[in-house]
């Protein structure tokens, strides 16, 4: 195992404690202040990555101070030396149990990357986390950007919460039915909610009118903001009506981060498990998202629909 992160004559690939690649990387900040580094044979041009760090707008930075995101080759899920998971629980959770060091491999091997996940939390002391994103496992600046701004989307919601404007708006889009979601989290939450299986297909909106459901008790809001939703019926899972609120939220503003540092079609993100939210739909919620957040200079927001031939 290495004990410096120092290069040597010796080119056989080795891996690094994820706490020394913090110790020993030199942590810099972008123009907007987004704290990173980087750590060995990345494959990430220097200007994609300036590009990608400084799309978060300030008022998310904010939000971001006790992290600092470290793009490496590989964050192992597993030590391929003992083949011990360095998963908390079966449930592949992304923070790892003190016991079982994370590891970090300096460039690409094939062993490596069966052992490697797209990220991995590690927690630094003092309050101060790191995010080690696997640059080589990703493969392209799509899906490099997609996990970077995910990563912030999730970090923001866990600081500030979500705005009640959001909320309001993506409940009632559930209450109207609206085709679809932004992600698996979304979509099973949303379902649990109304008391459905996870993987359920949506009831129709009449029966929900039927049943009386309307907007309910408190979402999480921004500091100092309040929810004028009023509270109704005791039938909605409220747990998970909060789970699915977040999960929407974190969605839409890293989709809305996406589209400020590269244009994409939204058919890309396209998933077998569940069906994409309706496109209307998600650019409402996008829109907001872009009220909220207004992109900083240089970066330009826009939602454009394909015409039918």
């Amino acid at each position: 195992m290495a004990e410096t992160l120092q290069s040597g004559a010796v080119r056989t690939p080795q891996l690094v404690r994820a706490a020394q690649v913090a110790r020993e990387a030199e942590v810099r900040q972008s123009a907007n202040g987004v704290a990173f580094a980087t750590y060995g044979e990345t494959g990430v041009d220097a200007p994609d990555l300036d590009r990608m760090l400084e799309t978060v707008p300030a008022a998310i930075v904010a939000s971001l101070k006790s992290n600092t995101y470290y793009f490496v080759p590989l964050a192992l899920r597993e030590n391929p030396e003992t083949g011990e998971s360095t998963e908390a629980d079966a449930n592949a959770k992304t923070s790892t149990p003190a016991n079982e060091p994370t590891m970090v491999a300096g460039e690409y091997t094939d062993a490596f990357s069966d052992a490697a996940i797209c990220h991995r939390n590690v927690e630094l002391g003092s309050g101060n986390r790191g995010v080690f994103i696997s640059t080589r496992l990703l493969g392209d600046r799509f899906a490099l950007s997609f996990e970077f701004f995910i990563n912030v989307a999730h970090a923001f919601v866990d600081q500030a919460g979500v705005p009640a404007s959001f909320a309001d708006l993506v409940w009632k889009q559930a209450l109207d039915n609206v085709r679809g979601e932004t992600s698996l989290d979304a979509w099973e939450s949303r379902n649990l909610a109304f008391g459905r299986p996870a993987n359920a297909e949506p009831e129709p909106a009449a029966s929900l009118s039927r049943r009386g459901l309307g907007l309910v008790t408190k979402p999480r809001t921004f500091s100092g903001a309040s929810s004028s939703t009023p509270a109704t019926s005791a039938t909605i899972n409220e747990k998970e009506r909060g789970l699915y609120i977040d999960s929407a939220f974190s969605d839409a503003v890293a989709l809305y981060l996406l589209s400020l540092a590269l244009d994409f079609d939204y058919s890309e993100l396209r998933e077998r498990e569940y069906p994409l939210l309706a496109p209307a739909a998600l650019a409402a919620r996008l829109r907001l998202v872009a009220d909220l957040f207004p992109p900083n200079q240089g970066y330009e927001f826009a939602v454009k629909y394909r015409r039918r031939a």
